[in-house]
């Protein structure tokens, strides 16, 4: 037998091995990826939805509830989870209704990696994730408490 014969259909297998070996950690690099920038947005969309709703809200007393009721509907269009979400609130102004104040909304999570099991109910591994929107109240509005 010539030592061509012998390594004759052994490329294929190769090439399958190779491929195999490359494209796995290529695909959960992509899958990471996917989720955070997927969190990304949602904490994008959750600052802004907040600080939108916070200040048209009526009153000062609702302006909270709303900001949380939109970041929560913001967080959950795009497959977060609210309660893994923390929402803060500041005012140059005090009341925070005060017209021309300004409101920053700040969101923070953290996005566990796939594929990654917890540990004791925690995410071993995870992405730190903060989007921080700044919104006006209207100058022609009304004073409101």
């Amino acid at each position: 037998m010539t030592p061509a014969a012998r390594d004759e259909g052994s490329a294929p297998i190769e090439f399958v091995f190779l491929a195999v070996l490359l494209l796995v950690p290529l695909v959960y690099v992509l899958l990471a990826a996917f989720e955070v920038q997927r969190a990304a947005y949602a904490a994008s969309a959750a600052a802004r939805e907040a600080g939108r709703g916070f200040v048209t809200s009526g009153s000062g007393g609702d302006a909270e509830l709303r900001a949380q009721a939109a970041a929560d509907v913001a967080l959950r269009d795009h497959g977060l989870d609210a309660g893994s979400v923390r929402l803060t609130l500041a005012c140059s102004a005090q009341p925070c209704l005060t017209p021309g104040a300004a409101v920053t909304v700040r969101v923070d999570a953290a996005v566990p990696l796939p594929l990654v099991p917890a540990l004791l109910g925690r995410p071993v591994a995870s992405v730190a994730v903060h989007a921080e929107h700044r919104e006006v109240v209207d100058v022609y509005a009304a004073g409101r408490p």
